[in-house]
């Protein structure tokens, strides 16, 4: 059975903040309260997803409401999905991993919590689509993660097998995600919240996409 490495997107495969943040601001500006979220500081909170934003952002300024944060969640999608590639790249070393990876046998897929349609047109954008043969998104399923379903519903398109699986990531919800599905996770040190990914206690931390190959075949074996 096939052995597989499943990359969660944001913050993992992708430094997405900068576009992120564009599109909460714009909401923000929307409602008169200015660039609210800013590069320097909320880097993390982006790579956490739309309705995060939306609640930091309204908490810091006093006007937290979740029907406002549900009023807005469209229209940040809408926003971001308008102009997802402005200030977005891949992290240095991933593709060339990846591409190693798939040489030595492994399958390699997406699991993200982004919206499948935004995902997919983010990764054609960065014109790296058709080096992963499987995307799961937030809207695939009725759960995403850390259900553990997402994963395994990845892992179930590239034809593999849970025993025979890892998963990078970058956040608690990618360590709980692999954790609930029973697989190792790989944690990146390189994001916004990389100094408290060892503290989740995953398998492996890792700096540098050089680093990908060994940990993966010293989690699960060569492929």
């Amino acid at each position: 059975m096939r052995k597989t490495v499943v990359f969660d997107l944001d913050g993992t495969l992708a430094d997405t903040s900068g576009d992120l943040l564009a599109a909460a601001n714009y909401c923000f500006r929307d409602m008169g309260l200015g660039d609210v979220l800013s590069p320097e500081r909320d880097s993390g909170v982006a790579l956490r997803g739309g309705k995060r934003m939306l609640t930091v952002g309204l908490e810091r300024t006093d006007r937290y409401s979740l029907e406002t944060v549900e009023a807005y969640y469209p229209v940040l999608l809408k926003a971001y999905g308008e102009t997802i590639c402005a200030h977005s790249w891949i992290y240095s070393g991933a593709m060339e991993t990846i591409e190693a990876l798939k040489s030595r046998g492994f399958g390699v897929g997406i699991c993200t919590n982004k919206p499948e349609g935004l995902a997919d047109q983010l990764l054609k954008e960065l014109g790296v689509r058709d080096a992963f043969e499987a995307l799961v998104g937030a809207d695939t399923l009725p759960v995403r993660k850390p259900d553990p379903a997402p994963l395994v519903e990845t892992v179930a398109r590239l034809g593999g097998e849970m025993p025979h699986t890892v998963l990078v990531g970058d956040s608690d919800t990618d360590r709980n995600t692999a954790k609930a599905a029973g697989v190792p996770s790989i944690l990146v040190t390189f994001g916004p919240s990389g100094e408290d990914m060892a503290a989740l206690m995953p398998e492996a931390l890792m700096s540098d996409y050089a680093e990908l190959p060994e940990i993966v075949e010293r989690l699960i074996g060569t492929a």
